[in-house]
């Protein structure tokens, strides 16, 4: 829902749903304005991350509720990344880095691939970007906190 709340603060129209694997989806209709945005992210048929790209304060927000999650209350977070496309997870941390958020790459065991944040720096850094939790218990028990 609150990824659905961030498109439509975009001026798009949401359509929350679930995958065939009863994942929760949120999409949009297929745009013509989001075409140029769809190229950017990908090279033929693979998603790919665009060149220079720095995570602004809405896309890390979309990012920690998309796949983010706590891995040591107030010492470590975790955005996931995709499985499926270890070609971007390098690049990945590359943009995070240029966001000021220096992270580790961690490897597919455990909770998967993903980028760690530790250290009161980083995560204040990432905190004070994101802004705070939406109101909703989901995204509260996911939300990265400094202690």
């Amino acid at each position: 829902d609150a990824i659905a709340e961030l498109m439509t603060q975009a001026a798009l129209s949401p359509e929350v749903t679930r995958t065939d694997e009863g994942h929760p989806l949120v999409r949009t209709a297929a745009l013509p304005e989001l075409v140029p945005v769809a190229a950017e992210w990908t090279r033929g048929a693979v998603k790919a991350v665009p060149a220079g790209w720095v995570p602004g304060s809405r896309a890390l927000r979309a990012w920690v509720l998309a796949a983010g999650r706590v891995e040591v209350e107030g010492e470590r977070y975790v955005l996931g990344l995709d499985p499926h496309t270890p070609d971007t997870h390098a690049v990945l941390a590359q943009s995070l880095m240029r966001a000021g958020i220096a992270p580790t790459l961690i490897g597919a065991r455990g909770a998967g691939p993903g980028l760690r944040v530790s250290g009161r720096r980083r995560l204040t850094r990432l905190v004070e970007n994101i802004g705070a939790p939406p109101d909703d218990a989901r995204a509260r028990q996911i939300w990265p906190r400094v202690q």
